[in-house]
């Protein structure tokens, strides 16, 4: 495999790669060391890498694997999810954007207590967008392990909004 088929092959998934690592590993330098680490992996395996049937389920758990790895080397507490939405709106004001960001960062908190699965799977549905399908690829769990911690997660999101909106009453 010549560098110019690795990179057509590869790149377009690099940056969800990325994604994926900040969000495990919490910091932008180690998800960099991931991400960097998961790449020469792949570029080692580059002969075997047109066998493999879904290429980025496979990346998005090696990544996984690595980012664990980091995560046990360090004996941190498990990944955390930082929220990227666009919540700039033409339409608000300067304290609607200031609520809204702080909407944002509750519930960035509030996800950051959710269990290892429930976290991850929340991320790669509700943020990156995928389907059950790939994220039970991605994360080599049943379909139905996935639905059960997207409800969960979910639920117990709800759960800590409401409270939290109570208790600020």
């Amino acid at each position: 495999m010549t560098i110019k088929n690795f990179t057509q092959l590869i790149m377009p998934i690099k940056d969800r790669l990325y994604r994926f690592a900040l969000r495990m590993v919490d910091n932008t330098t180690e998800a960099e060391d991931v991400v960097q680490e998961v790449l020469i992996k792949l570029w080692h395996k580059r002969a075997e890498l047109p066998s493999i049937n879904n290429l980025e389920a496979w990346s998005i758990r090696l990544t996984r694997n690595l980012s664990v790895d980091k995560l046990r080397a360090k004996k941190r507490p498990t990944e955390s999810l930082d929220m990227q939405l666009n919540i700039v709106s033409t339409y608000q004001n300067p304290a609607q954007l200031t609520e809204r960001k702080d909407t944002v960062k509750r519930i960035h908190q509030l996800i950051q207590t959710l269990p290892e699965n429930q976290k991850l799977v929340l991320q790669l549905r509700d943020i990156e967008e995928l389907s059950y399908k790939e994220i039970a690829a991605f994360l080599d769990m049943p379909m139905n392990q996935v639905k059960v911690n997207l409800f969960r997660g979910r639920q117990n999101l709800k759960a800590a909004l409401v409270k939290k909106e109570i208790y600020e009453l």
